[in-house]
């Protein structure tokens, strides 16, 4: 292992960063908190963070696969209270209920069933009774249960020894009642911009380059609907932001390889076959010449990630390995292969999807959406170095990186910012 990763300094730091849009904000006026839930934005991913109203420092970060609707602080115990749910579309309200200990950045996930509730809201009776009101479990023959929910109470004896799965659908039956779904998006957007001039929501980072001056631009992903922004914005800081409402040209997926001294793409060849084949576009017209199957394993298929072409002409990339059920134990993958007939001189595999690559001489550094950034031997496969990606304490996601030089690494977040780090 080589020394750990060193973050310098945080380009493009603001008030709130960790929540990106705001949905919903609510304050504990008398430890002086202040709770925010972010839309949901990279990899459909929901955070809460906790605040101090003071020095407006995030406290803690929750993540959540569904859109949050309910936030509670315990009356005197460090926790808060986590309502989350989402309509699936065709029968089911599914959702969690979630304790964060903002003292330990602990998560606990309580309800037992499978596909749990959509939580709707929260309220702390007491140190022990917390009221909860859900929407049905499901719209069958139910014209009303877009309007209407249940209510319970739940009661443990000490909240922060919570067991995880521990609220049974037993505990949660209760009379059904109006539950009207309120916005509080915009109450929560005031909220933020008194506390903070300085306050703006970002997304996250799609690329960072070092330019030759030694300014450093990101290009972020462009909120859906928000009006078109051209050209760059230059910070105070000296980052220069670009955004960007689209990451394909064309129909064929075009694979960001760094380095690369062919155009590569990954393409379904039009004589039938099924497989994913890596191909490279024809400088002389829009055709493309296969190059090799894109799995190198009989009956798997795999989905291309970002990679970079070695000094010989290999190629190390990212990847998945398809599933029906998601991603498996192991189904993320780091490869390096032969220029000639794509046969894998090494392959290192893991269990979270790989955000992006870049190489410095003889190291391959892989940024995950889990939050880690590994660095591995270019020539075995080997770890190097693992780092947990925080920011003043606080875990990062990272999205994009590049290496500028020796010793140097560039890692764009999910919240937009970008952070210079020192790898030795």
């Amino acid at each position: 292992m080589t020394s750990p990763l060193r973050v310098l300094r945080v380009l493009g730091d603001r008030p709130f960063a960790e929540v990106g849009r705001p949905v919903l904000a609510v304050p504990d006026e008398g430890r002086g908190l202040l709770a925010v839930a972010g839309e949901r934005g990279f990899a459909r991913t929901a955070t809460v963070g906790v605040y101090g109203t003071g020095d407006l420092g995030c406290r803690a970060v929750l993540r959540t696969r569904f859109p949050v609707h309910a936030l509670a602080f315990h009356p005197h115990a460090p926790l808060l209270a986590v309502g989350t749910g989402a309509y699936d579309g065709g029968y089911f309200f599914e959702g969690e209920l979630l304790l964060l200990d903002w003292e330990t950045g602990a998560t606990t996930s309580l309800l037992e069933h499978e596909f749990g509730r959509k939580v709707l809201g929260l309220s702390w009776l007491d140190d022990r009774a917390l009221h909860v009101l859900m929407a049905p479990p499901d719209d069958w023959k139910d014209r009303k249960a877009h309007v209407e929910g249940h209510v319970a109470v739940l009661r443990r004896p000490d909240w922060r020894s919570a067991a995880r799965r521990s609220v049974t659908p037993a505990d949660l039956a209760g009379p059904r009642v109006p539950a009207p779904r309120p916005d509080g998006r915009e109450e929560a957007r005031r909220a933020l911009a008194a506390l903070s001039p300085d306050w703006e929501p970002r997304r996250h980072v799609l690329a960072v380059e070092e330019l030759p001056d030694g300014a450093v631009l990101a290009t972020l992903a462009q909120d859906e609907d928000a009006p078109e922004r051209p050209g760059r914005t230059a910070l105070a800081d000296g980052l220069l932001l670009r955004h960007r409402t689209t990451e394909y040209l064309d129909r064929q997926e075009r694979l960001r390889i760094r380095h690369g001294s062919r155009d590569y793409v990954n393409e379904v060849p039009p004589d039938g076959r099924e497989q994913y084949w890596l191909s490279v576009r024809s400088p002389e017209g829009p055709g493309v010449r296969p190059l090799f199957p894109f799995s190198w394993e009989p009956g798997e298929t795999h989905f291309p990630g970002p990679g970079v072409e070695t000094e010989d002409g290999d190629l190390v990339h990212t990847g998945t390995v398809y599933d029906g059920r998601g991603l498996r134990p192991g189904g993320s993958f780091v490869v390096r292969r032969a220029a000639t007939d794509g046969a894998p001189r090494w392959v290192f595999r893991t269990d979270h999807v790989a955000t992006d690559l870049d190489a410095d001489g003889g190291t391959a550094h892989v940024a995950y959406r889990d939050g880690e950034l590994l660095a591995l031997d270019l020539r075995t496969g080997t770890v190097r170095r693992r780092h947990r990606l925080t920011v003043a304490g606080v875990p990062a996601v990272p999205t994009a990186l590049t290496a500028p030089g020796p010793g140097r690494l560039l890692v764009g977040t999910a919240d937009g910012r970008v952070l210079d780090c020192a790898t030795e």
